[in-house]
């Protein structure tokens, strides 16, 4: 494959190299132009500490969009202009955020420490110095799928909290990482994923971002690039003379996301590269866009430092304005992970999960755990969720009601206020004896936990609800389903069936394709209707 991406690009190796194997021309082949990218979108300038910067008229979002398969094109030169690092200051200001935040008076370090949301600082109180003014802060997502999850809720909502400060978010995606695999917390090498299918993971990870980051009204307004935009032009060999050689071998193996993996089965050199590959994309960031911090989950730390240690090796005297801030797991009162659920991850995607599951699956938190995740999942005012343990504890509390709070407000962040509304109001379809008036979109959310059938057309319109009933398999007999309608327990779409000679309507079969059946209070069955 390293030949193939690379063909049309000079390679210098000797013969010694090429027989590392197929995890280093894996390596390789990250440092050479490998694939369109078209996740560049850089909704906000950043400020480059050197070069020219674009006239205000081209500070406007800008996606590539070359159907090229091989060669990569950065957002600037797509639309015929310099990269940031040839750009001129003449515009900067208007990249840099103003002192106008949300939150006023309070330090970001204190407000996500508050929240449980810090767990180390490479330098605290140089950060707090450091945040007294607008600065710059990334995190990076490497695209393993085509969505973000619950435990990647985490680092955006961190990234916000910035953002509400008078801060500018960075969310780096790792076009270029992710063909390398973050060894972090894993047992096993990560598999190797096509070009396709990294470019299409990143697509749907960047809607997401820009959906959260960029277009819900912020003080201040976030930016999103792709590290595959530096190192899709970096050649391996540019790579250990420029990078590699300040990088210690010592420091690197005392990372325990290393060292775990060296006591077992061992670990490539890919992934033992990956530390390296991320302290970089620091160096980068700190050295051509001014971002000053980065912010990653607790297993992130050796990642993490490696960057800033990396920075201080090769950038001097600016290391001192560059830190490292880790935040909590998001983990359970028992321990384990939460964001995992018997099904697989708990994904931010509508497309991967409904609002109505996501909704579902924050609702069923246990009362250990609710107060905390209120704290770290939303922005709620810490008085209202302190009252809100309190009221725990009181005779009158209704149960579930922290859990009620605690999966509308998520849910809104993640799926906006619409999502909410089809989340409850499918909640509500699915109570037994629910008298809740159906649309499609709400049987469409619950289709995976109600009992299935499928009938044709002409079995389903037209006919009685009896004949429906028993075609479906909800009633035994016709004698059964009649005497479920005379005892009032029948219902088409949540309505009351009053006559055992009422017919199904096409009005019944809801967008043309399904009808929800119901005998008994908690007897429901959803008919898929074709032809």
């Amino acid at each position: 494959m390293a030949q193939k991406l690379c063909q049309n690009r000079p390679v210098l190796l000797s013969h010694s190299c090429a027989r590392i194997g197929r995890h280093l021309r894996d390596s390789l082949c990250i440092m050479r132009p490998v694939a369109q990218n078209s996740s560049g979108l850089s909704t906000h300038v950043l400020r480059p500490r050197t070069g020219r910067v674009p006239q205000p008229s081209t500070l406007n979002a800008v996606r590539s969009t070359s159907g090229h398969s091989h060669m990569l094109h950065t957002p600037w030169e797509m639309q015929g202009r310099r990269p940031y690092s040839q750009l001129s200051a003449a515009a900067v200001d208007t990249a840099v955020p103003s002192a106008a935040t949300q939150i006023k008076g309070r330090n970001i370090v204190d407000v996500l420490r508050d929240r449980g949301l810090l767990d180390a600082v490479t330098n605290e109180e140089e950060l707090r110095k450091a945040a007294e003014s607008p600065m710059k802060v990334y995190c990076g997502f490497d695209p393993t799928a085509d969505s973000l999850h619950l435990g990647n809720l985490l680092g955006i909502l961190v990234l916000v909290w910035f953002q509400k400060c008078g801060h500018t978010p960075v969310a780096l995606l790792g076009g270029a990482t992710a063909r390398v695999g973050d060894p972090s917390g894993k047992s096993a090498e990560r598999p190797v994923m096509s070009d396709e299918t990294i470019q299409a993971n990143s697509d749907g990870i960047e809607k997401i971002l820009r959906t959260l980051l960029t277009e819900r009204g912020a003080p201040v307004s976030g930016v999103l690039l792709n590290n595959i935009d530096w190192f899709g032009k970096m050649g391996f060999l540019e790579f250990l003379r420029d990078v590699g050689k300040y990088a210690r071998m010592g420091t690197m193996l005392n990372k325990d996301s290393v060292k775990t993996r060296l006591d077992g089965d061992g670990m490539s050199f890919t992934e033992f590269s990956y530390q390296l590959l991320q302290g970089y994309d620091f160096v980068h960031l700190s050295r051509e866009h001014g971002v000053g911090a980065q912010i990653g989950g607790s297993d992130q730390w050796g990642n993490i430092t490696a960057g800033t240690d990396l920075i201080r090796r090769i950038l001097g005297a600016e290391a001192e304005s560059a830190f490292g801030l880790t935040f909590p797991l998001l983990l359970k009162s028992d321990g384990s992970k939460f964001g995992k659920s018997e099904s697989g991850a708990v994904w931010l995607a509508a497309e991967r999960l409904s609002p109505f599951k996501f909704y579902q699956y924050l609702f069923a938190v246990p009362d250990a755990d609710v107060i905390k995740f209120l704290k770290m999942l939303t922005f709620m005012e810490l008085d209202e969720i302190a009252a809100m343990e309190a009221a725990m504890t009181s005779d009158d509390y209704i149960p579930n009601t922290a859990q009620r709070k605690l999966a509308e407000e998520v849910t809104r962040f993640v799926h906006t206020q619409k999502g909410v509304d089809v989340a409850l109001k499918a909640t509500a379809a699915l109570k037994p004896g629910s008298k809740t008036e159906l649309d499609v979109e709400t049987l469409d959310a619950i289709a995976d936990d109600v009992p299935n059938t499928v009938l044709p057309m002409d079995q389903v319109v037209g006919k009685s609800v009896v004949d429906v009933m028993v075609a479906a398999g909800l009633q035994k007999s016709k004698g059964e389903a009649r005497r479920m309608v005379a005892g009032g327990g029948a219902r088409v779409n949540n309505v009351k069936v009053e006559s055992e000679d009422e017919l199904v309507g096409e009005a019944m079969v809801l967008g043309g394709r399904m009808v929800l059946l119901a005998a008994g209070k908690k007897n429901k069955l959803l008919v898929r209707v074709q032809g």
